[in-house]
């Protein structure tokens, strides 16, 4: 027997701090419910499981991005909406503006309205945010991360929505007249697009036209128009009763009377015959001809005159080439007219001039043809905003005007107008809730990733805690056993003192 070396108790010891270090670590995974607490407890299973939580964690910030990106996707989409309302509107403006039931005043109103809504399409357009992102200027560009890894994200653009990028927007336009001869007392602009014009005038002195007998007695003859101040060139029948007392030969007009539909109707006139070898008749209208006398005549006569009235020829040149290049037709202002519009109605470059036909003819027959009054126009364009770096908005989009429902041609067109701009818009709608709906299905797979990933980490990281206290206990019991095992081996040596005994 020995007593400086006790193996049972070694033993006993050794199978003690065994059991003691499995219940600690027993204790940590139960207090903490997890089964790896540190890389010692499964270095492999450490690794893969942190590999996995990234993932994890990744997948649930993918989610909150989607649900951002929808956010944003909502906002625009609502604001798009309240475009498409004042669309609609304008489009209605439009067609109550096509119908001639409207007067010059009533479309004056309508225009109005127009512009005001043009200008809350744009205001929408600078306004709408998200994020201080601006989402209907142009410029947004996102791309939005909806995964866990690199490279996987989608992207969404979103165009313009301003008045301007719309095409309902119309230009302010401020006309200046610059008047070198008072010949043209003013211009009036009748459309907005005319810019940097002249007008130019020449006058037609257009001589006495014939006056074809057709019942003369003595064979055919012609007596001279002298004037004619009608508004157009026309055919009148006139009845002549006169006299011979001016002379052999020579017949005065006594009385006389005028048909303008072939001799169905016939319309007295006032004559005079005063001068001396021929006489003037006043038509009802205020029309002057000047008959001669004809010595073939009989006292009762017949005349058909071909009368043409003396007149204006106006028509819009453009400045850009020294007045050479024609806008629309030549337009004939008679003498009894103090206005007349020209240019082109139909490409909306159109003026009115009004005149005095007495001071433009004196002007004309001094210079031989008058070309002096001139038009300066500035038009102030709408604008689309300004993009700059990032897609940042450095100019804001500006709508002066709405489109133009000023006439019925110009309100039939802009009905067309309108259509498509509400086709853009609902184009722009249309994305929008297609990519709403794709991040919503790509939220619902982000989610069910997560969590068959936070599954499968969770088999590897957590404490099956059921197991764990089985093992917790077995080892608490060989704790017990091998404190009262130690305690009997360290008991053995005593037995040498009753050798010494």
């Amino acid at each position: 027997m020995i007593v400086n070396t006790n193996i049972a108790s070694l033993n006993a010891q050794r199978s003690l701090t065994g059991t003691n270090n499995a219940m600690q670590k027993s204790l940590e995974k139960l207090s903490s419910g997890s089964r790896i607490n540190k890389a010692a407890d499964d270095a492999a299973g450490l690794a893969i499981s942190e590999k996995m939580r990234g993932q994890i964690k990744g997948l649930s910030q993918a989610v909150r991005n989607a649900q951002s990106a929808i956010s944003l996707i909502q906002t625009g989409e609502g604001a798009l909406n309240e475009t498409h309302s004042i669309l609609q509107r304008m489009r209605e403006l439009a067609v109550q503006s096509a119908s001639d039931t409207n007067t010059a005043d009533d479309r004056t109103k309508i225009q109005a309205e127009m512009d005001q809504l043009a200008k809350e399409i744009s205001r929408i357009s600078n306004t709408t945010e998200f994020n201080t992102q601006n989402l209907l200027a142009g410029g947004l560009n996102d791309t939005f991360h909806i995964g866990a890894n690199a490279g996987q994200n989608i992207s969404l653009t979103v165009n313009a929505m301003d008045a301007q990028s719309l095409g309902v927007a119309g230009a302010l336009v401020d006309t200046t007249f610059t008047n070198t001869n008072t010949a043209v007392t003013s211009i009036a602009t009748t459309s907005s697009n005319v810019s940097g014009y002249y007008v130019s005038a020449t006058k037609t002195a257009t001589a006495a036209s014939a006056v074809t007998q057709s019942n003369a007695l003595g064979g055919a003859g012609t007596a001279g128009v002298g004037s004619y101040t009608g508004s157009s060139d026309t055919t009148f029948k006139v009845k002549i009763t006169g006299t011979n007392d001016e002379g052999a030969g020579v017949m005065e007009v006594t009385s006389a009377a005028y048909s303008t539909d072939g001799g169905t109707t016939w319309i007295n006139a006032s004559v005079d015959s005063s001068g001396a070898g021929s006489s003037t008749i006043t038509l009802a209208n205020g029309a002057t001809l000047a008959v001669a006398s004809d010595a073939q005549n009989a006292v009762d006569d017949t005349y058909t005159y071909t009368a043409s009235a003396e007149y204006l020829s106006f028509q819009l040149n453009s400045a850009a080439n020294g007045g050479g290049t024609r806008i629309g037709s030549i337009v004939k202002a008679y003498n009894n007219e103090s206005s007349v519009q020209i240019g082109s109605s139909t490409t909306n470059q159109a003026v009115t001039v009004n005149f005095a036909f007495a001071t433009v003819k004196a002007a004309i027959a001094v210079a031989g043809t008058y070309e002096g009054d001139q038009i300066t126009q500035t038009s102030t364009s709408s604008t689309a905003a300004t993009i700059g770096a990032n897609g940042t908005v450095t100019t804001d989009a500006v709508a002066y005007k709405g489109v133009d429902v000023t006439t019925q041609a110009n309100a039939n067109l802009s009905i067309t107008t309108i259509d498509n701009a509400i086709k853009t818009v609902s184009q722009e709608r249309s994305k929008l809730g297609a990519m709403q709906n794709r991040l919503e299905h790509t939220i619902n797979n982000l989610q069910a990733a997560s969590e068959n990933l936070t599954s499968a980490e969770s088999s590897i990281r957590d404490v099956d805690m059921a197991a764990e206290m089985s093992t917790f206990t077995k080892n608490q019991i060989l704790s017990q056993a091998g404190v009262a095992m130690l305690a009997q081996a360290n008991q053995v040596p005593q037995a040498v003192l009753k050798l010494l005994g």
